[in-house]
């Protein structure tokens, strides 16, 4: 699976732009190489064929120089002259459109662009999609959880090796710094997502996350944990459909442990 980064390298889309400009330049060489040998075998053509043949002849001939396939009608001297002309003109052109164009898409710029590229082609598609915001041990057990559920994860961080590691494990992934957050959430298709999990350990962070995916899909469903029932009480008015506070699920666990426990042994 590719990574969408929000923070592309924008140097990878001028590099792209300027490869087909090269192209069609090198194109349009060729061409005029072409459309030049096609007119000077023409003239050079002293047969009595209609006129229509000897420019057939002539272009089927100017095609065989310019694709090097070598299968030419018989010449004269002046056409053997000027074909040798044409054929160092044709390589000088070649050379050209190859030194230009060479190695020009192989920079990593260029390969995030693509997957860039690639990935809101993606995007286009999806829906029915669960977000996960974060990818430290909380948020890989919960997408881990989610597609064994047989459930699309995308997958939200801002630390390049948990991108690739989300990468690795099969989730679509955006990578976005924290100042380009806010663009990642936007990006995610929360309009058409099944829920939204907020899993990051910062508190701040997650409110920030809810306040804003509330914003952009306001019955979108939200799940994140909290601290206590203050923290609570502001994530549900930011919009959280579910708060967990993990502390209540362990104290509630560990009685039932308890109890369990006190009935085995009476």
């Amino acid at each position: 699976m590719w990574i969408y980064r929000v923070n592309e390298p924008r140097l990878g889309a001028v590099r792209v732009r300027e490869w087909r400009r090269r192209a069609r330049h090198a194109v349009a060489l060729l061409l005029l190489s072409l459309v030049v040998s096609t007119t000077g075998l023409v003239l050079l053509d002293e047969s009595n064929a209609p006129f229509g043949k000897r420019l057939f002849t002539a272009m089927w001939d100017a095609v065989n120089l310019t694709t090097t396939l070598g299968d030419f009608s018989d010449f004269d001297e002046r056409q053997k002259v000027f074909m040798l002309a044409a054929m160092f003109v044709t390589m000088l052109v070649a050379a050209y459109a190859i030194s230009r164009l060479t190695g020009i898409l192989s920079g990593d710029d260029v390969m995030v662009f693509r997957e860039n590229r690639a990935m809101e082609h993606k995007f286009e598609r999806l829906e029915n999609h669960v977000v996960v915001v974060g990818y430290r041990s909380l948020g890989q057990r919960i997408a881990a959880k989610l597609r064994q559920a047989g459930e699309t994860v995308m997958v939200l961080v801002s630390d390049d090796a948990l991108a690739d590691l989300a990468a690795e494990h099969g989730h679509l992934v955006i990578l976005g710094s924290l100042e380009t957050f806010d663009d990642a959430l936007r990006r995610a298709r929360l309009d058409s997502a099944k829920a939204l999990v907020v899993t990051t350990p910062d508190s701040d962070a997650n409110l920030a996350a809810t306040l804003l995916a509330s914003s952009l899909n306001r019955s979108l469903p939200i799940v994140v944990p909290g601290e206590n029932d203050l923290r609570k009480t502001l994530l549900e008015n930011a919009g959280a459909a579910e708060v967990v506070i993990s502390d209540e699920i362990v104290a509630d666990a560990l009685i039932g442990k308890l109890a369990a426990h006190a009935e085995a042994t009476s």
